[in-house]
């Protein structure tokens, strides 16, 4: 994906921006921050990286596989309620809070002398309000009824992260605005998204997807195969910040609109053996613009057969956790392995928590990755096929 970098000389540098990023793909993440034009440090879960209005618009529109889009207003050291006051009130907070804007706080404090989330939430919010009355002289109390900007205090091992979401409102990135309808326990779409940029598929090689559920990962296989941000149908709680200027945010959707290759043909396919969620998945891709792009049927994973060659698959099977499924879903791995062996041709990529995959499937990994589907700790395993003949 090549974008533009549209930020303007030096306030290029201004904004010390966080993407997050769930546990595992990190390096999936930055490598999309550095696509935009940014460079980047990467660390546990945190991608930080400098840029201004461009980068914050560029970021929630473009970023595929990050959960979340930050601005980090200020890092310091705190182990009294005194010192994490001063340290809050010392930020330039009305470069970024309106006279009428709505400023909850949120908190999490792990392995911090303060402990007291809620304590320390008052008290950041306290000395935000202390600040913003030296700029707004005359106000005595904030009505609060403007546009949201949420701040989070976030302290670890008494170091202090004071963050402003640019992502919102509510969900994070992950909240396409095309999943109208999903099944009980539905993949991340930011970790579908993952999932595929992890495998060797280009968008002129077949790509199946089994166990499709609500279609999620045939659909952001479409959205990346395309060139289409995956942030194009939904809105940002940024786009409503006055210090933001509505020009950015409606040059990155044009960039976002003249990039898209809405005309790339595509060969993706995604099946499930639940009718239900065959007609989940059309009436999603439906919503994402992409109906006639992506083929649904119903269909056990075990009667998958092609003559297409240098297909991918990847696929969320069933991971047999609930009480009784052990069995079935073993059942299924063996019969899996059965199936997709003899297609030699394909890479295939599956993600499991189950730890006895590979015995029951039948053959080695050729790689393994550890992952997090929400708070279940999977493994997804990469079979690649031969490399694809010109």
């Amino acid at each position: 994906m090549n974008c533009v970098n549209n930020s303007k000389g030096d306030d290029m540098n201004k904004l010390k921006i966080l993407a997050t990023s769930p546990m595992g793909i990190e390096a999936i993440v930055a490598k999309e921050v550095r696509n935009l034009g940014y460079e980047c440090q990467v660390d546990n879960g945190k991608i930080t990286y400098m840029g201004d209005e461009y980068a914050i618009a560029k970021s929630n529109l473009w970023l595929r596989t990050a959960d979340r889009v930050k601005i980090i207003v200020g890092e310091f050291k705190a182990t009294t309620f005194e010192q994490l006051f001063d340290g809050t009130k010392n930020l330039p907070w009305e470069q970024f809070i309106n006279v009428d804007s709505a400023f909850p706080v949120s908190g999490k404090s792990v392995k911090s002398t303060l402990h007291s989330v809620p304590d320390c939430q008052a008290i950041v919010k306290k000395a935000i309000v202390d600040r913003l009355k030296i700029k707004y002289k005359q106000i005595t109390w904030f009505q609060e009824n403007g546009p949201i900007v949420p701040v989070e205090v976030s302290i670890l091992k008494d170091n202090v992260t004071i963050t402003i979401d640019t992502s919102g409102p509510g969900a994070g990135l992950h909240k396409r605005g095309y999943r109208a309808f999903q099944g009980e326990a539905p993949l991340k779409e930011t970790l579908a998204a993952a999932l595929i940029l992890l495998t060797n598929w280009t968008a002129d090689r077949p790509f199946v997807d089994l166990f499709c559920g609500s279609g999620t990962i045939p659909i952001e296989a479409a959205l990346i195969g395309q060139n289409i941000a995956p942030g194009f149908n939904r809105d940002f709680i940024s786009e409503k910040w006055p210090w933001i200027n509505s020009r950015v945010w409606d040059e990155v959707r044009t960039e976002a609109e003249d990039l898209a290759d809405y005309g790339r043909p595509l060969q993706i396919f995604g099946s499930d053996i639940d009718h239900k969620m065959v007609e989940f998945s059309r009436a999603n891709a439906m919503e994402a613009g992409l109906g006639d792009i992506i083929t649904f049927k119903q269909m056990q994973a075990t009667d998958f057969r092609t003559n297409l060659e240098y297909g991918v698959i990847v696929s969320n099977p069933p991971y047999g956790e609930r009480i009784g499924e052990k069995e079935k879903v073993e059942k299924l791995y063996r019969e899996l392995g059965a199936t997709l062996q003899i297609l030699d041709t394909w890479s295939i990529y599956l993600i499991t928590s189950n730890e006895k995959f590979e015995e029951l499937y039948g053959k080695k990994a050729t790689k393994k990755r550890k992952l997090f589907n929400g708070f279940i700790k999977t493994d997804y395993y990469q079979y690649f096929g031969p490399k694809k003949r010109e």
